[in-house]
């Protein structure tokens, strides 16, 4: 084949893959409200400006609240439904309660635009929102948003716990659970990058310090100086449910790619954190954003554009909701 035809069948090629991903998801537009509501955005940023300001930590529970939503019933704000005498809600999930914060940041952006624009931006928007927002304010890349999504509902603290992967899933596992909401395994290393920023409760890795696979000792692919500044973190039999630490700990509130210098070095905090490095290419790909942080941050604003599209309910499809929490009568 001529230069001239491979360069004419690849750019074929690349035609019809932007093409068939525009059709899929051609129902989400960048700049959804910019007639009906254009100070949605803004009014969002705002809120969630001032609540990171306030508290930093909330930047990485908005951020795995987007996460959490889309992992369950797709992109439709069916994490923020509250739980009521007849059903258990996501949001009381253990994977979700009491981890995840950041619910009253929301509340307050609905408030404020159902305030100007009553019943026109929807809470599945505000998250995908504010998700951007955190990361853009914790110093990572800042990207354009495709808006337009409907809110669910349904919303069983069941689906949560079969949906969301837990942080003892090894890399195959992992890789199932993405591949189930259509994101590759390298987008599953790219998106596991989240873990940059926020903490985690002791619960969720002691099982690595003091009863690794039902024995005594601690994990052997966890760097032993890293698993001592554990132990004194999280002391063996504790139940304070305050017992927090950074998940990564040279840089817990910036959106950086310190996260993946800690992996190669054996000290990422999770069992899936360390199940990165299990196999040749996602090791490489670790080993690539720690050495490039650009790179990182341009495929993470990527990839979360992509996961924000899961499922997503559009068009006439369900309904904005009111109040985030309640569902419409």
């Amino acid at each position: 084949m001529s230069s001239q035809k491979l360069i004419i069948a690849s750019f074929s090629l690349v035609m019809v893959l932007i093409l068939s991903c525009r059709s899929v998801h051609s129902q989400l537009q960048v700049g959804f409200y910019r007639k009906s509501c254009g100070w949605a955005e803004f009014i969002v940023k705002d809120e969630v400006k001032k609540a990171v300001f306030a508290d930093r930590g909330l930047a990485a529970d908005l951020l795995r609240m987007h996460f959490h939503d889309c992992f369950v019933r797709g992109c439709d704000a069916s994490v923020l439904i509250d739980s009521t005498a007849s059903n258990t809600a996501e949001k009381d999930s253990p994977p979700n309660n009491p981890s995840l914060e950041g619910f009253d940041v929301i509340d307050n952006a609905k408030a404020r635009l159902e305030a100007v624009c009553k019943g026109v931006v929807s809470c599945a928007d505000i998250i995908a929102f504010a998700a951007r927002d955190s990361i853009e304010l914790s110093g990572g890349l800042g990207y354009d948003v495709p808006a337009g999504r409907r809110d669910g509902r349904v919303s069983l603290a069941s689906e949560a716990l079969t949906n969301l992967p837990p942080p003892t899933f090894n890399l195959d596992q992992l890789t199932q659970i993405f591949a189930a909401k259509g994101l590759t395994q390298e987008e599953m290393v790219t998106l596991s990058g989240a873990h940059t920023i926020g903490q985690s409760h002791c619960t969720s890795f002691s099982d690595r310090l003091y009863n690794f696979n039902g024995t005594t000792s601690q994990d052997p692919s966890l760097d032993p100086a890293y698993a001592a500044q554990l132990k004194q973190q999280c002391p063996q039999g504790s139940t304070n449910p305050n017992s927090v630490v950074p998940m990564n700990p040279s840089s817990p509130v910036l959106a950086d790619t310190g996260y993946y210098i800690d992996v190669q070095a054996n000290r990422g905090l999770f069992t899936s954190d360390h199940s990165l490095l299990t196999s040749t290419a996602t090791a490489n790909q670790v080993h690539q954003y720690a050495r490039n942080p650009f790179l990182w941050t341009r495929e993470f604003a990527a990839a979360m554009v992509k996961m924000g599209q899961i499922e997503v309910l559009t068009g006439s499809a369900s309904e904005i909701r009111a109040n985030c929490r309640v569902i419409n009568n």
